[in-house]
């Protein structure tokens, strides 16, 4: 019994910590979901371009007297919207980003599409638990052994350290109990 707690417990510490990590991205930030100007087809493009987008994730569409439709994609690129996946016209819908894998979106508005008004974006697998960069490679010299404790306390993620430290916690109340 007191192992299956324990790995229920390690389960449920892991899942929050991956589910914690999730975002809402606002699309076209400040601007929101418009028909882009002439001189700025590209703004949705660009604006997918500065972002990593996980499983897990959310898009939110703000729009007004407009509509967003989720698309394959072909139509995206023709800018047809026989074929639809689905719709909203409510002036704001969220997207769940459920699957890697491109997700393709335009504008209900065949010509707001064609004049920029569509969005793909590359979703990546689940997020990574240390929101960390990794450390690039170096030659420097080995560590003195004073100083390794140092280096290697900030090599490890808090998140690891945190469900470690629960995890010990959570044995040593079964042990007892």
């Amino acid at each position: 019994m007191g192992s299956t707690f324990f790995y229920t417990t390690l389960c449920f510490i892991a899942l929050t910590i991956i589910a914690s990590s999730a975002e809402e991205f606002k699309v076209g930030d400040a601007v929101g979901w418009r028909q882009p100007s002439q001189n700025e087809t590209d703004l949705y493009n660009h604006w997918a371009s500065n972002k990593k987008f996980h499983i897990g994730d959310s898009l939110r569409f703000e729009y007004r007297n407009d509509s967003v439709i989720k698309v394959g994609k072909w139509e995206f690129y023709h800018c047809n919207r026989t074929h639809l996946a689905s719709a909203g016209k409510d002036g704001t819908r969220t997207v769940n980003l459920n699957r890697a894998g491109t997700f393709y979106f335009v504008s209900g508005d065949p010509e707001h599409c064609k004049n920029g008004q569509r969005l793909a974006v590359e979703v990546l697998p689940l997020h990574p638990i240390s929101e960390s960069p990794p450390q690039p490679f170096s030659q420097a010299p080995a560590p003195s052994p004073l100083s390794i404790s140092a280096s290697v306390s900030s090599a490890v993620p808090l998140a690891f350290i945190s469900a470690l430290l629960i995890s010990v916690i959570v044995v040593a109340i079964a042990a007892l109990a």
